[in-house]
């Protein structure tokens, strides 16, 4: 498997729909075809990756987003975001994010919206906030206002064995659709 693979299946193979969704059909599919490099990636093994923008991005894409189709409904589905986020603030360290399309920059930027942090959220604003990236922007918004509340996502808690406080099962228990922001990390990083 090589990085010019994962990038043609995320922009070429795959609808961005497919990415916002609950879709077990859709997870066994990245499953079955990245499972042995994703193995690579979480062991540190696909560092000849960073050398460059697209490959870079790949290695991101398994750690923040395959990560979740693979481990769903596991706690190991967040288990990669902190290598992620830093692999992905060393690629735009290296202005990366500059020869990306504004698409791969929303898979590049994904993991500061994973990120329990409120110093990361507020840099994750930053970078969502450009031409193209509107939709991804309000979503952060949504992100940021559940950590600047909670100082996490109260979603992940049973999946992580965390005790929830009385103020997140509340919260939890109104949870809709317009609130739900954490959706977008809790199951996909792109919704």
């Amino acid at each position: 498997m090589s990085a010019p693979e994962i990038i043609k299946f995320c922009f070429s193979e795959t609808h961005p729909n497919q990415w916002l969704k609950n879709d077990p059909d859709f997870d066994q599919i990245i499953t079955n075809r990245f499972f042995d490099v994703h193995q690579l990636a979480q062991k540190g093994l696909l560092f000849n990756w960073r050398e460059h923008p697209l490959d870079a991005l790949a290695e991101i894409i398994l750690l923040a987003q395959f990560s979740k189709n693979i481990f769903q409904n596991s706690s190991k589905a967040y288990q990669f975001d902190d290598l992620a986020l830093v692999l992905s603030q060393e690629a735009i360290r290296k202005k990366y994010d500059l020869e990306l399309t504004t698409e791969q920059r929303r898979f590049l930027y994904s993991p500061f919206m994973h990120s329990e942090s409120q110093a990361i959220h507020e840099l994750a604003l930053f970078l969502y906030d450009q031409p193209g990236l509107e939709e991804s922007y309000h979503r952060e918004l949504g992100q940021k206002k559940i950590i600047d509340r909670f100082g996490r996502f109260p979603q992940r808690n049973t999946i992580l064995n965390r005790k929830s406080t009385v103020e997140e099962l509340l919260f939890l228990s109104n949870l809709n659709h317009s609130d739900a922001s954490e959706s977008v990390s809790s199951r996909r990083c792109l919704r």
